[in-house]
Formats: C-alpha cells, sequence, structure tokens
C-alpha cells in the first residue's frame, strides 16, 4: 500500500484523478501506522513545498482530523480516551441526538467560526481536537500588526461527550488562571452551534514532539537540553503552586517558539489537586472523568484511576527529559505498567554525571512515594536550576576601593604555597639519621618541621555584602554556597559587568562565581534609589512581587504590545505598574482607565497588557517597568494616564514612607523589568 506521501506526488503527477487520489487516501489512512499528528505535519509541509489544487490540502486535513476521533494507535503520541473512566468515553449516537456531530459538521481549513474567525492552517492534531492558525476579522479591520490567533476546534470525540463545552470552558478558566511566560496564554472560548472551541495565542515554531521524532535525532548535549528542560519544569512547577496538574505532559505539548522559548499548552485535561481559593465548585465537571492520556508518560497511578498529585506529572517530564538527552524513550515507550511488569530499567546517559543519574532516576520512579516530590527538586539535582539559599539583604559598608584591597589580600596570605615578592624559599634540611653518632660527632639538631598549611578561605555572605553594598546606583542580590557565588540584579554601566566580576571574583573563598546583571544609565539612578530598600530580589520568595516581560529578551518593537506577567506577594495587597518612559515621563498601567481594579489577593498571578491595550511607539530607548506591590492604597484618588518622572517619584517617596512606617517595610515590595524598544 502507498503511503500518503506517495499518493500525493502520484495525484501531483497526473497519475491519480480527484477522485481516485481521495478513494487511495482513505485506504492509505487506514492502513498506515503513522501518527495523525505526524501526518498533518507531513501534509503541511508537502503542501508547502508543492502546493496542492484549491479545496484538496483543506479536505485531506478533515480526513486526518476524523482519524484522531475515531481510532488509537497503541504506543503513539495521541492523548488515549479510556473507555469506563467515569462517563463513557464516546455516547453512542441516537437518530437525532443533538450531541453527537457528524464529519459533515465538522470544521475545518479554509471554514470560518462566528463569522470572525477564518481557519488558514491546521498546527497539529491531538487527543481533544485539532489546533488551528486562524485569522481574526476583527484584529484585520483594527490594522492590527498580528491579526492571528490559534484556536483549538474540539473533535467529534469530545464535541460528542454530553460535557464537552464545560471542559472546554473549565479549560480556558484553568489556562488564564495559568498566566507564565512558559504557559500558552489562552484567551477564550466560545462555540459556532455544535462546534466548541478555544482562542489561544499563536505560536510559531515547532513542537518538541517533532525535534524528538526526527530520524536523525540521537540525543541534545546537556547543555543543550538544559533551557527546554527548565522551560517545561518551571512551567509545572507553576502550575503546581497553584493547584493544577497537566495530567497529560508529553512532547507534543510542548512548544518551541522561533524565538527560543519554550512554551506548555493543553492544560486541556488538567485537573485541581487542591482547591483554588475562591472556587466554589470545583466538583461541577472533573475532567479526568474523561480519562484522557497518553500511555508512554502516564504514570502507574494515572493507570489505576488514583487521584492526580503533581508526581504524576513529574514522571511525565523525566521520561522527555530522558528523550532529549538520549534520544530514546526511558521505557522503549512502553506504558508504565508494562514496562514494571518486564522489569525494565533505563539505560544511564552518557552526558549525565552520577549525581544527575540519580535525580532522573527517582523521578522515574514507578511508584509515586519514590519519586521525586516536586519539579523544583528534580531541577535542582539535575542542576537546571540552583539550590535555594535565602537571598543576601543589602548590608552597609566601606569604598569599593578598601573592600577590594583588603579582598585581595586576605586572598594572596591564604593561597597555598604563596610567598611575598622576591623572597626565595629554601627547602628544609633532611631529617637526621637515626642511631648513635660517632665519638667527638656534635649531632645535628632535629629540623622544625613545616609549617601546616594555610587553611582554605571560607567564602561568607558578610564578604560578599560589602563589595555590593559599595556600588552606587545598583540592585544587586547575592546567596552563598559552599565556595559558590552567584549574584543578580543591576549594574552601573559606568562600573560596568567585567570590573564587577573581578570585584567578586578577588573575595577570599569565591571558586566558582555565577553573575546574572543588566548594565543601568545613570538616569535610572532615581528610580533605583527609591527602590531599593522593598527590592524583591533581596526578599524571600513568598514576600516578594514580581515582573516580567512576554516578549523574548524583554525586546520590544514599534507597533507591538507591551504584555508583561506580574505575581503578588503570599499576602493582600495593592497593586501598582508604572511605565518609566525614556523622555522622562511616567505612563500608569495600573490602576488606569482601562485597568481601575489594583486590589489582588495573595500570591495572585496576572497579564497585564494582552489585550492589546498598550502598543509600543516612540520615543525609543532602554526604559522600565516597575510593580509596586503595598498593604495599603498608595494614594487617594487616580492618578493622570502621563506624569513627569520626578513629580511621581517624589509622591511616591512620600507615600512609600508613610505606609513603611505604619505597616513595615517588608510588607512593600518592589520589582522591575528593563525593556529595550526599538523602531520597526
Amino acid at each position: 500500500m502507498a503511503s500518503l506521501s506517495d499518493l500525493i506526488h502520484h495525484f501531483q503527477s497526473g497519475g491519480l484523478s480527484h477522485d481516485e487520489f481521495l478513494a487511495s487516501v482513505d485506504l492509505a489512512l487506514d492502513s498506515d501506522p503513522t501518527s495523525p499528528t505526524q501526518l498533518a505535519t507531513m501534509l503541511s509541509e508537502e503542501n508547502t513545498r508543492f502546493p496542492l489544487p484549491p479545496g484538496v490540502y483543506e479536505e485531506l486535513m478533515r480526513r486526518i482530523a476524523f482519524r484522531v476521533a475515531t481510532r488509537f494507535e497503541p504506543g503513539n503520541q495521541e492523548t488515549r480516551v479510556l473507555a469506563g473512566a467515569g462517563e463513557s468515553a464516546a455516547p453512542s449516537a441516537e437518530p437525532g441526538d443533538p450531541t453527537i456531530i457528524g464529519t459533515l459538521s465538522a470544521k475545518g481549513v479554509g471554514d470560518t467560526l462566528n463569522s470572525r474567525f477564518v481557519l488558514q492552517e491546521c498546527l497539529g492534531v491531538g487527543g481533544m481536537g485539532t489546533v488551528y492558525k486562524a485569522l481574526d476579522l476583527r484584529k484585520q479591520e483594527a490594522s492590527d500588526r498580528n491579526p492571528y490567533i490559534a484556536i483549538k476546534v474540539l473533535n467529534l470525540q469530545f464535541s460528542g461527550h454530553p460535557k464537552s463545552l464545560i471542559a472546554l470552558q473549565r479549560e480556558a478558566r484553568k489556562a488564564q488562571t495559568l498566566a507564565h511566560r512558559n504557559i500558552v496564554t489562552v484567551y477564550d472560548f466560545d462555540r459556532d452551534g455544535p462546534v466548541v472551541y478555544l482562542t489561544m495565542e499563536y505560536l510559531s515554531g515547532k513542537s518538541l514532539n517533532r525535534i524528538l521524532r526526527a530520524p536523525e535525532f540521537a540525543g541534545m548535549p546537556y547543555a543543550q537540553a538544559l533551557p527546554i528542560i527548565t522551560g517545561m519544569g518551571r512551567a509545572l512547577a507553576y502550575a503546581h503552586e497553584r493547584g493544577f496538574v497537566h495530567c497529560d505532559f508529553k512532547p507534543a505539548n510542548v512548544f518551541l517558539t522561533d524565538s527560543g522559548e519554550v512554551k506548555v499548552i493543553d492544560f486541556g485535561i488538567a485537573r485541581v489537586f487542591q482547591q483554588p481559593a475562591g472556587d466554589t465548585d470545583p466538583t461541577v465537571f472533573d475532567p479526568g472523568t474523561l480519562g484522557a492520556m497518553t500511555p508512554a508518560y502516564a504514570s502507574l497511578e494515572m493507570f489505576e484511576h488514583r487521584e492526580p498529585d503533581p508526581r504524576d506529572d513529574i514522571y511525565g517530564l523525566a521520561c522527555v527529559t530522558y528523550e532529549l538527552l538520549t534520544g530514546r524513550h526511558p521505557y522503549d515507550r512502553l506504558s508504565a505498567n508494562q514496562a514494571r511488569g518486564k522489569g525494565l530499567r533505563p539505560i544511564r546517559p552518557k552526558n549525565l554525571s552520577r549525581g544527575q543519574w540519580k535525580a532522573l532516576c527517582h523521578a522515574l520512579s514507578f511508584d509515586r512515594a519514590t519519586r521525586t516530590q516536586t519539579v523544583t527538586r528534580f531541577l535542582e539535582a539535575l542542576g537546571a536550576e540552583p539550590r535555594r539559599s535565602a537571598p543576601l539583604a543589602p548590608i552597609a559598608g566601606g569604598m569599593l576601593a578598601a573592600v577590594l584591597l583588603a579582598g585581595g589580600l586576605a586572598y594572596y596570605l591564604w593561597r597555598p604555597g604563596a610567598t611575598p615578592a622576591g623572597r626565595v624559599e629554601v627547602p628544609a634540611p633532611a631529617a637526621p639519621r637515626a642511631g648513635p653518632t660517632m665519638a667527638g660527632e656534635v649531632p645535628t639538631p632535629a629540623a622544625k618541621p613545616a609549617p601546616a598549611p594555610a587553611p582554605e578561605p571560607v567564602l561568607s555572605a558578610q564578604a560578599v555584602a560589602p563589595v555590593l553594598a559599595g556600588l552606587p546606583c545598583s540592585l544587586l542580590a547575592a546567596s552563598v554556597q559552599d565556595h559558590a557565588l552567584q549574584v543578580r540584579g543591576y549594574v552601573p554601566e559606568r562600573f560596568g559587568i567585567a570590573r564587577l566580576r573581578d570585584a567578586l571574583g578577588a573575595i577570599p573563598g569565591v571558586k566558582t562565581l555565577s553573575l546574572d546583571a543588566q548594565l543601568v544609565g545613570e538616569d535610572k539612578c532615581d528610580i533605583i534609589k527609591l527602590l531599593a530598600p522593598y527590592w524583591s530580589g533581596t526578599r524571600p520568595g513568598g514576600a516578594a512581587a514580581s515582573i516580567h516581560a512576554r516578549s523574548p529578551g524583554a525586546q520590544f518593537t514599534e507597533g507591538t504590545p507591551l504584555v508583561v506577567d506580574i505575581t503578588t506577594p503570599a499576602h493582600e495587597s495593592y497593586v501598582y505598574v508604572d511605565y518609566y518612559v525614556v523622555d522622562g515621563k511616567v505612563a500608569h498601567l495600573v490602576p488606569s482607565r482601562r485597568i481601575k481594579g489594583n486590589q489582588a489577593p495573595a500570591g495572585y498571578s496576572a497579564t497585564i497588557g494582552d489585550g492589546g491595550d498598550w502598543v509600543i511607539s516612540k520615543p525609543f530607548g532602554t526604559e522600565w517597568i516597575v510593580l509596586l506591590s503595598t498593604p495599603a492604597p498608595l494614594f487617594d484618588g487616580p492618578r493622570p494616564e502621563f506624569e513627569s518622572r520626578q513629580d511621581y517619584l517624589q509622591a511616591l517617596d512620600k507615600q512609600l514612607a508613610r505606609i513603611a512606617a505604619k505597616y513595615g517595610q517588608e510588607r512593600i515590595s518592589a520589582d522591575l523589568v528593563q525593556i529595550s524598544t526599538r523602531a520597526r
């Protein structure tokens, strides 16, 4: 039987008529073991190289989408729906049953949803539905520079489920809660007649599954795989902290964008393992009743229909990590129960140390009780994340020159074998012979024992603090572990990163230095001076607010929306987000005319600007977006939309001092992100 690719080439060369081609395609799809996702990818690539006649490409995509809705191939990456897990996976069709959608009503490329979204390209086919690139006609009418979104249309199997609309609504709700740079942004859900769908951000790139399944792929070097592992882990850790388990983590649900970002997609069957605060109806619908999972990446407990647990995702993450490093599934793509039944054990990858291999083995454990407890621990043990230690608060110190001199002298004195310049070391005399001396011989005095080598200097936070405190116009935080020093933050341009590296490297006891610092201009010193006492870099995680830019590398181009993610401290607070423009003005993003409410619950996460509220325009340069979290309102009323930085900082300084005196300085948290804007 010819493959789909062969049939396409035969059809394009004139060897098959239109009807013969479609009939042959149906036969090929029935016998082809290739997964629907791979078929859709192959078809898209073939159509890019050799475009098919109008309508033919769309028809083929429809037939592939129908195939995944009616067939499951063991061992592939498609999400499997287990009958008997809760309600029946696919209710039987009755004449006139409105919940059953026939193939003629399925949506595909070329169709329009709700007279607004034009489906233009199939991006992938999964267990719950098909994802398309879509043109948003409303955005196009508004001359939006990026009028494209991604739409997931539920496939026939899930659309026919009596609670499919509830499932999609819950997915949208959960995904909107999970606002993280490594999780795809979900906008909303809707329906067009019997067709239900989800809208989300459009990503340009490719799935991790496509990389792992490439014929030549045999594993990545550890250093190359590390950013992907870290991105996946951070996404899952973030979701777990908010009470959600993905429940279907696999390479097909990891997307690598063209800009190098890692995005975890499809929290569609994620189930709550902790009731979120304020959620009064967590049991109305549990997507777990659909019993959906991917066998090769599902934990043993998922086959046993046990309550969801973060360690289920850790098992899947460990399987994907192993594949990244080796090019092979740790258990030859067998399910956890099959692998345990056969007594399979994964082979140690050559590019992992003994400690890293031990960490990966713990995460791959069949037994939840012995599996790694949290994603953070897994990343730390694997070396993808630094082990957490208490951040160092700034301590006032002496002048930098004095610190460097003392540090350099101490290092010189402690260094084993060091001698003053110009001094020649004379070897110690040999020890005298044992036994009696001859008559008249004067005994040789015993040689003095060589002095013990000086002890190795111990790296301490007290030694680091004066170096950091001696830098004006800087925000720097350090953590110390054994002889490793990590420093991050902002350093003035006039001092420079190289000079800071030399200063830190001269501190006694430093063997390993990790420096993550950005340069800041002198024009930012007034902001730094104001924020320094409250900066989140020197606060424990639960007490700190954080802000991150959505754009890769915090680079923004003219006409693109300004989008940031924020997280508030572990207590109720009032949130203020301000944009310090390069021209000396301050734009107030939150609160503002667009976003009036600014009171947030404990540990709240949100995305600001994803609705296109603010767009980058002139002037361009290096700018700051600052997040402030306070226990009480800063001002009695709204500020003007724009005001001079000098006026705002004066008012802010006064109000922060007032709140700090009443509630305590530790109840105020500040964070910032430095962005770069440029013309298109």
